[in-house]
């Protein structure tokens, strides 16, 4: 058995990683449900793009013509990205800016891939899903927003693990799964509190883990660029960004891209002087046909003046960590089954989470936090026992 001091720092552990993050992880919880089906309510609030219907086996449009098409519209702004939906080929999304740099003013254009017509200029930075998605991701504070999530999540990791070594002990005198109903409310909401603790436990150590990695995404893009592209791209260094009139075939340079990585899609382009590229190059990120690849990017660098490969870097191994936390962060890779399993799961996180707030808020007498520790369990909270009725 564990030792009164041992419990007694355990408990402490547990007490103020859960009260700190409680909060902020009810509302990740929260604004998470909706964006787990955000297709789904796009679809419902007809903010979902889709692409007409054609004969089957119509061919695509140039991606020169695409794109000539969605900057007629903004003649002013330059071309950053260049995008296509994962589970269809029928559009392309145009994102453009008033300059290559990073910015949060920017149209973004859907064109039909195969007749190369504007379908719609598509809002953004507004709606309800624009505000569950920003206050999900960074409380709409930038890279300092998305990090102060990610120090959240870790202390919810410590609240997860500090509430497993309690467990334990609480449990040595009662059967797994047991809610004394003929107990108080409280008691009850103590004994519900445990069990759906433990019944979320893998689920909830996941998606905080894979949370955490990706409230660090910026950073490690960040560091590649700064790393292994800037090594690729120290030939040109000095020389100014590639002039739109001066560049050659986008189409070519998307066709030799994929002749690099057979078998490969198109996830999106990044073009000269924006963020994921260099002044000189059309970055191509394509993603595998294999179960794990379809989650990884592989970049491919195309001379934008000549459209011929230059490098097609290795992907780091931090990169790698981040694209495959992604999807078992968000469940967004086994279809509407995952998706139920996981609003089950987050809504099975609310009620932990919430129940363990009240669990701390209608303590009673003053007890020894190695008692306390006894009788504490899961992700939040400082439990402390309560009386019968």
């Amino acid at each position: 058995m564990a030792s009164a001091r041992t419990l007694k720092t355990w408990s402490w552990l547990h007490k103020w990683s859960s009260l700190v993050c409680t909060g902020f992880m009810l509302l990740l919880c929260l604004t998470g449900l909706p964006l787990i089906f955000h297709h789904e309510i796009g679809h419902l609030l007809g903010t979902e793009v889709e692409a007409a219907d054609m004969p089957a086996g119509t061919p695509p449009a140039s991606l020169d013509r695409v794109l000539a098409a969605a900057q007629a519209l903004y003649p002013e702004r330059v071309v950053q990205f260049a995008s296509q939906h994962e589970d269809s080929d029928g559009l392309w999304f145009v994102t453009l800016t008033p300059t290559p740099a990073p910015t949060t003013d920017f149209k973004s254009i859907a064109v039909d891939a195969r007749s190369a017509q504007v379908v719609t200029d598509i809002p953004v930075n507004e709606g309800f899903m624009h505000v569950m998605f920003r206050l999900h991701v960074d409380l709409f504070a930038g890279l300092p927003g998305k990090l102060f999530l990610g120090l959240m999540g870790l202390l919810l990791i410590l609240a997860i693990i500090s509430g497993v070594v309690l467990y334990a002990p609480f449990m040595r005198k009662l059967e797994f799964g047991t809610v004394r109903r003929e107990r108080s409310p409280r008691v009850k909401w103590l004994d519900l509190h445990n069990l759906l603790g433990i019944v979320t436990l893998v689920w909830a150590l996941v998606v905080g883990a894979t949370g955490v990695i990706n409230t660090w995404a910026d950073l490690l893009y960040q560091y590649w660029r700064h790393d292994q592209l800037a090594e690729l791209v120290a030939p040109y260094q000095g020389q100014a960004i590639v002039p739109a009139g001066e560049r050659g075939s986008l189409q070519s340079s998307l066709e030799a891209a994929l002749k690099q990585v057979p078998g490969s899609k198109l996830r999106f382009i990044a073009f000269p002087g924006t963020s994921f590229s260099s002044p000189h190059h059309n970055t191509f990120y394509l993603l595998g046909n294999e179960p794990l690849t379809s989650r990884l990017l592989q970049a491919v660098l195309v001379d934008a003046r000549t459209a011929e490969v230059t490098a097609v870097p290795a992907t780091p191994w931090y990169l790698t960590a981040l694209k495959v936390s992604q999807p078992l962060h968000f469940g967004d890779y086994g279809g509407m089954p995952m998706k139920i399993l996981w609003a089950l799961l987050d809504l099975a996180t609310i009620v932990v989470l919430g129940s363990g707030l009240y669990l701390w808020l209608k303590r009673r007498q003053p007890q020894s936090l190695v008692e306390e520790a006894t009788q504490s369990i899961g992700n939040i909270g400082d439990t402390q026992p309560a009386r019968a009725s």
